[in-house]
């Protein structure tokens, strides 16, 4: 049976006139990998913040452990850590002095340093001065910082924003690994929905603040319909045929055709119906819709580059 790591309750928030979050009601399991989408200003960072304490919401609440945030703010906090934005580093220290700043302030054992550097493979560099460091071994250090407290749930804003693609890469591999090695929740938020798809288990998709979506990535496709891609001889014939019976079908480039479908009993009658009326089908391939198009098709936002 799964438990819930974080749970929201009509999540609210206004900056002026401004809704910023309207009425989220999120749900993570524990040990999953939760990723938080939505186009730039959504209410993303708004949501990641009041999740941490950082601001308070103007209604609603949040759960973590099954304990409200508000009454018991420091003994859960105590079991959350967090990477926001760009980690605040010591350039003049070592990356290993970094992190032993950040433990004297948590009160945490000393080997709860190495175990931090190991699981972000910087145990190496750990005595070189992070000014020698590049960007994706800071983004690792910042990571690192995040889980000096051996937390059970890791709250992530754009981990990989900057990063090359080795670097991206590499926290992708980091990000992986933690829930079945170390039994971490990560709640994830990210603009690469290419990444998300290849990383979280779940997701939850935000647009003006209000949440559209929250489920498994295959409960996420289940909402749209797959698509059958067809290649016929005569592909004006086709689709004139296949609108006349009710199918909604567009033409690509090389005089291609997709068809909304229901799955493989379209794809075989489709077929049937093409070459019983004299036509040649050439080729015929179902297609799932990527994440990308999903979030499209849920918030109506431009897909040429990944939305912020």
């Amino acid at each position: 049976m799964n438990h819930t790591a974080l749970e929201t309750v009509g999540l609210t928030r206004s900056f002026g006139g401004l809704i910023a979050v309207n009425n989220i009601h999120l749900n993570v399991e524990a040990g999953s990998v939760f990723g938080f989408l939505g186009p730039n200003g959504a209410g993303k960072t708004t949501t990641i913040r009041i999740v941490l304490g950082l601001i308070k919401p103007d209604r609603g609440r949040v759960m973590l452990f099954g304990q409200d945030l508000s009454s018991h703010r420091l003994s859960i906090l105590g079991r959350v850590g967090a990477l926001v934005e760009t980690p605040s580093l010591y350039n003049h220290l070592t990356g290993f002095e970094n992190l032993e700043v950040t433990r004297r302030l948590l009160g945490c054992p000393k080997e709860n340093i190495e175990n931090a550097l190991e699981i972000v493979k910087l145990t190496e560099a750990a005595h070189r001065l992070v000014r020698e460091y590049s960007l994706g071994m800071r983004q690792r250090l910042g990571l690192a910082l995040a889980l000096l407290n051996r937390p059970e749930i890791l709250i992530l804003d754009e981990p990989t924003n900057g990063l090359d693609p080795a670097g991206i890469r590499e926290m992708r591999a980091l990000i992986k690994q933690l829930p079945a090695q170390f039994g971490i929740t990560v709640f994830l938020s990210s603009h690469l929905l290419s990444e998300v798809e290849q990383l979280a288990s779940h997701v939850g998709i935000i647009h003006q603040g209000t949440l559209l979506f929250q489920g498994s990535l295959n409960e996420l496709h289940a909402h749209q319909h797959e698509r059958l891609v067809l290649e016929v001889d005569r592909p004006a014939v086709a689709m004139e045929l296949l609108t006349q019976q009710g199918w909604h079908v567009q033409r690509e480039e090389n005089n291609r055709l997709t068809v909304s479908s229901q799955g493989r009993k379209d794809a075989a009658f489709i077929n049937s119906l093409l070459v019983r009326e004299g036509l040649k089908v050439f080729h015929l391939s179902r297609q799932q819709p990527s994440l990308e198009e999903t979030f499209f098709q849920l918030t109506g936002e431009p897909t040429a580059g990944d939305p912020t």
